[in-house]
C-alpha cells in the first residue's frame, strides 16, 4: 500500500510539471501593450521545448520607469532572446561567479544584474563597487535604471512587479537565473518543508569586524598596494562587495541566496532563490542572487552580445490561458520500500535517471548521484530519521521530485 502511495506521490509531481512554472509563469504582452518610448512592454513570446524555454522580450516593464537622476542613459528595446533550462542542474564543480550584465530575468522580461556596478578601487578589480551603494541615487521608484547599452534592470528587489509589503503570503515567482532556478521574492515558508507560517527570508551575508581594508573575505592578506581606502566618508563598511562575508547559519539562505525548499508553484520542493531585505525592508545584500550561482550555467545567456538566443524550429508557442501545456508523456519514478531504515530501489519506466540529489529538512544536499541507469539504490542508512525530498533528472530532460521517510 506504501509503495503504491508512493507511486501516486510521484504521478502527482510529474504531471504538475506539465504547468511547468518556467513556462507559464511569464508576464506576457498580448500584442498592444507598449510603455518607455512607445515600445512594447514586458514578454513577448514564450516558446519551448523538452529541455529549453525561449523568452523573448524588449527589456521594458509594463509599469511606469523613471526618472533617473544623474544617469545620462536611456532604455532601449533589446531585442533579447534568453533560454532558460526546463533541466537545472546543481554546480558540483568550480563556483561559477555572476559576472557583470544580466545574470537572470524577471517574468516581465527585465534584466536582472548581480551587486556590482562594474567600477573598482584604482581600477584594480579587487575592491568591487556595490551599485546600490554608488549607483542608488539613480534608480528610479521602481529600483531600476539603464546601463550605457540602454538595458533597464535591477540590481535589487524589483519593487513595482511584486508585492514587497505583503509578509502574509509567500512572494511571487518573479523571475529565473540563467541556471535555470527560480527567483522569489523576499518572503517564503518558515520551514523548508513548507511549514511554520510564513517569514522574510534573512541573507547570510553580513558586513565584517574590520577597521582596515587589508584583506579579503577569504582570508586573503594583501599588499600594500591592493589595500582599499579607509573606510569613512566616502567610503563607508558597505561600498564595497568585499566588506561583507557571508557566516553560514547566521540567516535562512547559502552562499548563493538560496535554499532547497517547498514553493507554492513547486510543492514537492526545489532549489530557489530569494530576494533579500532588511528588517526596514530596504534592499540587503546580495540582493538577489550571490555571488555565485547554485547551478550550472548553459551559454548563450551571459558576457558580451548574449541574450539573443536562436528559438529552435520545433519549439512550441506558450499561449496564455491554455489549460495544459503539450508534454511528452511523464515517465513514472517506482520507488520501494518507502519507509526505509536502509535502502530504497528507483525504478523509472521508461528514460534513464541521468542523475539525483537527496534534500534534507534544512535544504541541504545530503547525497547526489549520476547512476545513468533506470534502476538504483539510495543508502539512507548513514543519515538520521526523517523527511527527504529526491530530485531527479532524466536522461531525456524531464524531471521530477517526490519525498521519502527514513526511518
Amino acid at each position: 500500500m506504501r509503495k503504491h502511495l508512493f507511486m501516486l506521490a510521484a504521478i502527482a509531481a510529474l504531471s504538475a510539471k506539465a504547468q511547468d512554472p518556467a513556462i507559464s509563469s511569464w508576464i506576457i504582452n498580448p500584442g498592444n501593450e507598449t510603455g518607455y518610448a512607445g515600445i512594447a512592454t514586458n514578454v513577448l513570446s514564450v516558446h519551448y521545448t523538452a529541455s529549453d524555454v525561449y523568452v523573448t522580450s524588449t527589456c521594458i516593464p509594463g509599469y511606469d520607469i523613471g526618472p533617473w537622476a544623474g544617469n545620462p542613459n536611456t532604455p532601449a528595446n533589446q531585442d533579447f532572446c534568453f533560454r532558460i533550462t526546463r533541466a537545472p542542474q546543481p554546480n558540483t564543480g568550480n563556483l561559477i561567479a555572476t559576472a557583470l550584465g544580466h545574470i537572470g530575468v524577471w517574468r516581465n522580461g527585465v534584466s536582472i544584474f548581480n551587486a556590482k556596478d562594474g567600477m573598482s578601487y584604482n581600477n584594480q578589480g579587487i575592491w568591487n563597487r556595490d551599485a546600490l551603494v554608488w549607483e542608488g541615487s539613480s534608480f528610479d521608484v521602481c529600483l531600476g535604471h539603464p546601463a550605457p547599452n540602454g538595458e533597464y534592470h535591477h540590481h535589487v528587489s524589483p519593487n513595482c512587479l511584486y508585492d514587497h509589503l505583503n509578509d502574509e503570503a509567500h512572494s511571487d515567482l518573479i523571475g529565473f537565473a540563467f541556471d535555470g532556478y527560480p527567483i522569489y521574492g523576499a518572503y517564503g515558508f518558515m520551514n523548508a518543508d513548507g511549514s511554520g507560517g510564513i517569514t522574510r527570508m534573512r541573507s547570510s551575508y553580513q558586513l565584517r569586524s574590520i577597521s582596515a581594508r587589508t584583506s579579503l573575505p577569504d582570508g586573503t592578506v594583501l599588499n600594500a598596494g591592493q589595500y582599499g581606502p579607509a573606510i569613512g566618508g566616502q567610503y563607508p563598511l558597505g561600498a564595497y562587495i568585499e566588506d561583507y562575508e557571508y557566516v553560514a547559519g547566521s540567516g535562512d539562505l547559502d552562499v548563493h541566496n538560496g535554499r532547497f525548499c517547498v514553493t507554492p508553484e513547486y510543492p514537492a520542493g526545489v532549489y530557489a532563490y530569494f530576494v533579500t531585505l532588511t528588517d526596514q525592508l530596504a534592499p540587503a545584500y546580495p540582493y538577489v542572487i550571490g555571488p555565485t550561482y547554485y547551478g550550472t550555467v548553459p551559454g548563450g545567456n551571459t558576457g558580451p552580445g548574449s541574450g539573443h538566443n536562436t528559438i529552435p524550429g520545433n519549439a512550441v508557442l506558450y499561449v496564455p490561458g491554455t489549460t495544459s501545456i503539450s508534454e511528452p508523456e511523464p515517465m513514472l519514478i517506482d520507488a520501494y520500500p518507502v519507509p526505509t531504515a536502509s535502502l530504497v530501489n528507483l525504478r523509472s519506466s521508461g528514460a534513464a535517471i541521468a542523475s539525483l540529489e537527496l534534500i534534507d529538512a534544512q535544504g541541504r544536499c545530503v547525497l547526489s548521484a549520476a547512476p545513468l541507469s533506470t534502476a538504483t539504490v539510495i543508502d539512507l542508512s548513514a543519515l538520521s530519521s526523517g523527511i527527504y525530498s529526491v530530485r531527479t533528472v532524466l536522461s531525456e530532460g524531464m524531471t521530477s521530485s517526490f519525498r521519502i521517510v527514513r526511518q
